[in-house]
């Protein structure tokens, strides 16, 4: 698999109520992430957590 110099977003905007969601998922210890990684954020405001998925690219 060749390197990648995708990474997920520190922080995203919550879905349901728009307040800073955080990501949980710490850096792979190579730190590299791939397309198909999980990542994980929960929000400050609401607690939600959010389980995504990297994208191909980030275009």
């Amino acid at each position: 698999m060749a390197e990648s110099d995708l990474s997920p977003e520190p922080e995203i905007v919550c879905v349901d109520c728009g307040g800073r969601a955080f990501l949980l998922t710490q850096s792979p210890e190579d730190g590299l992430w791939y397309p198909g990684d999980f990542v994980s954020y929960r929000c400050q405001d609401c607690l939600d957590r959010w389980d995504l998925v990297l994208p191909e690219s980030l275009d």
